[in-house]
């Protein structure tokens, strides 16, 4: 009696999941969250009830999990494999759960040969339970979010509270972080890194790194080049913990012409970001690891791919360039601001956000005193425009930051951002702003609203 009770909540719950999701398709709305926030109320417990197919992947990391994740999938499909994923990129355990509720018979059977998740580093144990998962693929962890996930090692054990020695792991051995998996998951673990680059550096030039000291004796790690923040070849000189070899290496990388090599193979990079290398390895390691052949990797990484991180407009004849960065995350920012200031052109940067957070309601700030925004002060950065309802604070920081006064605007409220940026700089335009701001703004620039920014 009491299992035909919980069998008819659970056929209750896809039933009420899948009417709701038809309900906001109806009415043009997104559908990604809101079913599954209804489902999951009524029984929190709903996914551990679903009988799930062999491959159950799961994609997490501080940041880099959407690329690839992306680029997992657009692989698999490309080569007629039945996957599942979270196309929206929407990642927390109500998306989850709307996603693998829709997709199941209403006998709780999962209709697909494989789901894969691009799912929160910290709702990974809301969705799953032990021997649920059959591969992880961990991308990094740094500070991010520290309102929500206070220190990158309760992150770090909130994700262990998922795993037995039925997942395997695929795992960012650059980052030291990770690489103690090693010491403490029984089951199968599959690393992958990068190799040194051009771009690489003897000593770190950011001030605030995660890992400073190894995870195992708690000395101080040696390290013989950095790829950004703690990432890089590191090594313990007082135990046997370090980077080592690893079982997927890309190497090779040339960011300015988007190549790189994995397995001798050269494949093409999305965008030149060294994230997107580290992502197109992290895909690479999990397919190979799931048996699909490498050349059917290969082939499927150098075919266009039309999902970006970077979007570009023209604004009067100039490039203006959206890059999609992180608040709270000062390696995520310090990958945008290197991005740009590689680049050799006169140029305008836009920086802006209205809320924090799209999690939580918090006006946090202490995270901007992480971010390396020293690196903006260039001759060729003529103008930093400060819009949003933290304006004053970036104002602020980037005054600390010792960029002189003269560059740095903060907009008025009367005031819309393409007439100022028309009338008042020059060059190329680089906007890092928040998603609602970032639509905002590309709506005005299409000429769909009228709206001050």
């Amino acid at each position: 009696m009491i299992l035909l009770v919980i069998n008819m909540i659970m056929m209750f719950q896809i039933i009420v999941n899948k009417f709701i999701t038809f309900i906001c398709k109806l009415f043009k709305r997104n559908g990604t969250v809101f079913p599954g926030s209804i489902s999951y109320n009524i029984n929190q417990k709903i996914l551990g009830k679903i009988r799930y197919p062999k491959y159950v992947i799961a994609v997490t990391g501080s940041s880099g999990k959407g690329t690839a994740t992306n680029l997992i999938a657009h692989t698999l499909k490309d080569h007629g494999y039945d996957v599942c994923y979270n196309e929206s990129d929407s990642n927390g355990i109500r998306a989850i759960t709307t996603l693998i509720l829709n997709n199941c018979t209403i006998f709780g059977k999962f209709k697909h040969d494989i789901l894969l998740m691009e799912i929160d580093e910290k709702h990974l144990h809301l969705a799953f339970t032990k021997n649920r998962m059959s591969h992880l693929v961990l991308t990094n962890i740094t500070r991010d979010q520290p309102v929500r996930n206070g220190s990158i090692d309760l992150v770090y054990n909130s994700i262990f509270d998922t795993l037995d020695k039925q997942t395997t792991l695929v795992i960012n051995a650059d980052d030291p972080g990770l690489k103690k998996c090693e010491k403490d998951h029984i089951g199968t673990i599959i690393t992958y890194g990068l190799a040194r680059t051009k771009d690489s550096y003897i000593k770190s030039d950011v001030k605030h790194i995660d890992y400073v000291y190894c995870p195992i004796c708690r000395r101080k790690l040696n390290y013989s080049f950095y790829h950004y923040g703690h990432f890089g070849n590191y090594f313990c000189k007082y135990c046997d913990f370090g980077r080592g070899n690893v079982n997927y290496e890309g190497t090779d990388i040339n960011l300015e012409h988007k190549v790189m090599k994995i397995e001798n193979h050269e494949v093409k990079l999305n965008e030149d970001f060294l994230y997107v290398a580290y992502a197109n390895v992290a895909a690479y390691a999990l397919l190979k690891t799931i048996g699909v052949k490498e050349e059917q990797i290969v082939e499927s990484f150098n075919k266009p791919i039309n999902f970006k991180r970077t979007i570009e407009y023209n604004l009067d004849d100039r490039k203006f360039m959206f890059l999609e960065s992180k608040n709270e995350n000062n390696l995520s920012y310090y990958q945008s601001l290197k991005f740009i200031t590689k680049k050799e052109e006169e140029k305008t940067i836009v920086l802006g956000f209205e809320n924090v957070s799209r999690r939580y309601k918090s006006n946090d700030l202490s995270w901007l005193w992480d971010i390396e925004f020293e690196l903006l002060n260039q001759n060729n950065i003529t103008d930093i425009v400060c819009i949003g309802k933290f304006k004053y604070d970036l104002a602020n920081r980037l005054d600390y930051a010792r960029i002189p006064k003269k560059k740095i605007h903060v907009l008025k409220e009367n005031e819309n951002l393409s007439t100022y940026l028309k009338n008042h700089t020059t060059g190329t335009i680089y906007a890092m702003l928040d998603f609602e701001m970032t639509i905002n703004l590309q709506k005005d620039l299409r000429g769909e609203n009228n709206g001050n920014n």
